[in-house]
């Protein structure tokens, strides 16, 4: 077992594509962790284990890889490119102590890579750079480089670089011991240009790290050389003031590079001891304690028909086989049966996990993601992940009718391992809904229902709450009389039906005297009404800020009845309001869409285009605005997919109901017809 000090966690960041998973293969590979280097193109990788990575050859859950190298443990924690699954970098971010983004050195630096930026910058976490495939055509490092410190500031800073002849990578040079390797792995001596490198990149560290101390800044002042201990300390300081990040390259494929990235995350990268403090419930801070009551934080859960695992980081203390542990979110007791360190979808038992080590457990009944486990009475709750507002809603309906209950079943499953989806039925149309990051996030929760749980889904745009309403005031006389031997049928009302903006429920009111109807059925009238008005008569939505009063009638002493006087009333509204100006009413909502500068003038076309009113625009820096608008709902549909599409990928947004309006005259001709193809007026 590993001592907390010789723990490193890292999370590998970046965009899809660019070699995150081939650098965790890699690594695995010159450990021994495994016999053979293994292929996305293959689906043989050791990250990707889930049959939809192999069959969209792309990561869609974080992996746990843990690489044993020169007596330190790395726990490499392989984070999907794909933006849908951002959620999962939420999860990894909060048990990592660092983080390094992969980026091709051919196509340099994508959204993917800023995102990744900005998440490291939010978490206050140690960045690096790593700069993958250098083997192929048209890999520019030095390029890449440059566009680094232009994008990211002058924090960056090469430790490693290539040797080139031409075009060919043909060594790699490590800044500290100023020593080359060529790409078979074997020592080589610097070329004149790397010489000329060398002296220009230390110099850039030396002063970097010497704003990492007084005492540094005096040696440099002071023109005396740091030793290697001072540098390696300075640049392990410098990271976790976010003021230095270190530049990697290599090639996983070509087999060059990997071993002195793994000799700088050892060197560089904080233990879990050095990384920041844990954040509380209360908004307090917890330091790792290796010698405190036992307690893990649930990090991650993978679910399936058979059970799920739990995926947690020991915050305190050790963490042993058969321990008994309470829940903090719900004071459950648990019973932590079998533990094991996981590798990719393999795992190995264990009796003991140490404090910074991440583990597994199977079969705890009420644990889900986020969740602290801990001795009863000496647990302190850890806070809860936040994720983004899943924005991209649609209809889930079964493909066999009667199914409805197992996609039900396997959307709670599936929402243990993936928290950053959510569903439900909603009331106002009736149709489950499913809510997440993208398309291609509700396409692999579909082809998870079917491979999973063997039930098939299908999504269909999610129905749009619409509502009716009148414009104008009208009298109508609804009469129901019926004779068919024996007792009748009679019941007759005058009722005036008028617009009012109190309250969307109906306002029924009595107004009529002597009589005329009598007191038992005016009851009856309302009930008739209330009977109607979940169905306008345009569209079939419910009709809304009606009021309606009784103003006269008459009756029958022996064919009036409950049943009659409700009749009455529901020939009333049929009557009455087509004739008193229905209107259809759209839900509309807040909207703030977080942009680039660059995208500005697209954005507030696209609105206008979807008829948005926008109001505001407040730059909240980075290059950055939020823009503040009033949308209809009905108009957003596709949204998340069009704003990624406009700013490749760099927009985000958040919508919130606020109220109810008219649709314009020329827009609800298109919708009643829909809502007529549909059968709501049936």
């Amino acid at each position: 077992m590993y001592t907390t000090k010789d723990l490193r966690n890292i999370c590998l960041l970046g965009h899809g594509g660019d070699g995150k998973t081939m650098l965790a293969e890699d690594m695995l590979y010159l450990t021994k962790g495994t016999d053979r280097l293994g292929s996305i193109a293959d689906g043989n990788t050791i990250s990707d284990f889930d049959a939809e990575e192999i069959k969209r050859q792309n990561s869609i859950s974080t992996s746990l890889i843990p690489v044993e190298f020169e007596g330190c443990k790395i726990n490499v924690l392989d984070n999907p490119g794909v933006f849908d699954f951002a959620g999962e970098i939420v999860q990894s971010l909060r048990v990592a102590d660092a983080g390094l983004i992969v980026l091709s050195a051919k196509g340099g630096i994508a959204v993917g890579t800023e995102k990744a930026w900005k998440a490291l910058k939010d978490a206050n976490k140690p960045a690096m750079f790593y700069l993958s495939k250098m083997d192929e055509d048209h890999a520019n490092y030095y390029k890449v480089v440059e566009d680094l410190r232009n994008t990211f500031g002058n924090s960056v800073v090469p430790m490693q670089f290539p040797m080139m002849e031409g075009e060919k990578v043909v060594g790699l040079v490590d800044l500290l011991s100023k020593t080359a390797r060529d790409t078979k792995g074997n020592d080589c001596a610097l070329t004149a240009d790397a010489e000329a490198r060398v002296e220009e990149y230390m110099a850039e560290l030396s002063e970097q790290v010497a704003e990492t101390s007084e005492e540094l800044m005096e040696k440099f002042f002071m023109e005396e050389p740091f030793t290697t201990e001072e540098i390696i300390k300075g640049v392990k300081d410098g990271m976790m003031q976010r003021s230095i990040t270190p530049v990697f390259c290599g090639s996983a494929l070509g087999g060059y590079g990997t071993k002195r990235v793994m000799e700088y995350i050892a060197k560089f990268c904080p233990n879990p001891l050095e990384g920041l403090a844990l954040e509380t419930e209360e908004g307090g801070e917890m330091k790792l304690d290796p010698a405190g009551s036992p307690m893990a934080f649930v990090y991650k859960t993978i679910s399936d028909q058979f059970g799920k695992n739990s995926y947690f980081k020991v915050i305190s203390g050790e963490i042993t086989e058969g321990l008994g542990v309470v829940n903090a979110r719900t004071g459950d007791s648990e019973k932590l049966g079998n533990i094991f360190f996981a590798k990719g979808k393999n795992t190995t038992k264990t009796t003991k996990i140490a404090c910074g080590d991440l583990g597994v457990v199977t079969k705890l009944g009420s644990v889900k993601t986020g969740d602290t486990l801990g001795l009863a009475g000496k647990t302190t709750a850890i806070k809860g992940m936040e994720y983004d507002e899943p924005c991209y809603k649609m209809a889930i309906y079964a493909k066999v009718k009667g199914q409805e209950d197992k996609i039900a079943a396997g959307l709670t499953k599936l929402n243990e391992e993936d928290c950053s989806f959510v569903y439900g039925t909603d009331p106002e149309t009736k149709e489950m809904t499913i809510a997440g990051v993208g398309d291609i996030h509700l396409s692999v929760i579909c082809s998870k229902l079917a491979s999973k749980f063997k039930v098939e889904a299908e999504l269909r745009p999610a129905k749009i709450a619409y509502r009716e309403t009148i414009k104008k005031k009208v009298e109508i006389h609804g009469r129901h009389k019926k004779q068919s031997g024996g007792h009748g049928q009679f019941g007759d009302v005058y009722i005036r039906f008028e617009p009012q903006s109190e309250t969307e429920d109906m306002i029924f009111a009595d107004e009529t005297v002597g009589g005329c109807v009598p007191k038992n059925f005016i009851p009856s009238v309302e009930k008739g009404l209330r009977n109607c008005i979940g169905k306008g008569v345009l569209a079939g939505y419910p009709m809304v800020f009606l009021k309606a009063t009784l103003y006269f009638g008459s009756s029958h002493p022996v064919d009036s009845s409950d049943m009659a006087f409700q009749t009455a009333a529901g020939i009333a509204y049929k009557d009455g309001i087509p004739t008193a100006g229905p209107t259809l009413l759209e839900p509309i909502a807040e909207l703030k869409v977080n942009i680039p500068d660059s995208n500005m003038g697209d954005i507030i076309g696209d609105l206008n285009k979807r008829r948005g009113r926008v109001l505001g625009m407040n730059p909240v820096g980075d290059g950055y605005q939020v823009v503040e608008a009033e949308v209809p709902v009905g108009e957003m549909s596709s949204y998340a997919i069009d704003l990624r599409s406009m700013t490749q990928g760099r927009g985000s947004y958040s919508m919130k109901f606020v109220r109810y309006e008219e649709v314009p005259q020329i827009n609800q001709g298109k919708i009643i017809e829909d809502a007529k193809n549909a059968g709501n007026l049936d």
